[in-house]
């Protein structure tokens, strides 16, 4: 079977509306991102005890992406009163965690020509080095003191 899915471009708009002291202070920037031809949207409620929300491996499956094409992915918790905790782990099981408060969204891009391939270290004993950087491997959610559902948005190549 032939696919007939065409590759197309992914429009990432981020925008920022504000007016200080009776001034305008607005910005927007606009990313495209080409050469998509699969997206995982959906919907997670994320307990209080950690779960794997991504993991990278070498074939697609719920969840599971390849990280050579994974080229975007936005995380928006759309709970209205609690927080969550997102653990990014790359292949020196090095991790990063951040707080992702309710209504918020955290955008974890690739590199446009490799995917999430050498795209982070984290050093507990100094400064991290962008010449040891290392395969994102998997993210992790923790809800804070009760479920929370997220919006996980995946583009890939």
């Amino acid at each position: 079977m032939a696919t007939t899915i065409k590759n197309a471009t992914l429009k990432v708009t981020v925008k920022e509306e504000i007016t200080l002291n009776g001034s305008r202070q607005d910005s927007e920037n606009t990313l495209r991102i080409s050469d998509i031809n699969e997206i995982s949207k959906r919907i997670v409620t994320v307990p209080t005890s950690e779960i794997t929300l991504i993991a990278m491996g070498t074939a697609v499956a719920n969840g599971t992406f390849i990280e050579s094409d994974v080229l975007y992915i936005r995380i928006t918790n759309k709970d209205d009163a609690n927080h969550v905790s997102l653990t990014f782990k790359n292949e020196d099981n090095d991790e990063i965690g951040i707080k992702l408060d309710k209504g918020q969204s955290f955008i974890y891009n690739g590199d446009l020509s490799g995917g999430v391939v050498d795209t982070f270290d984290a050093n507990s004993g100094g400064a991290a080095s962008s010449g040891q950087l290392a395969d994102l491997t998997n993210i992790y959610g923790q809800a804070d003191t009760a479920s929370v559902d997220l919006e996980i948005f995946v583009a890939s190549a």
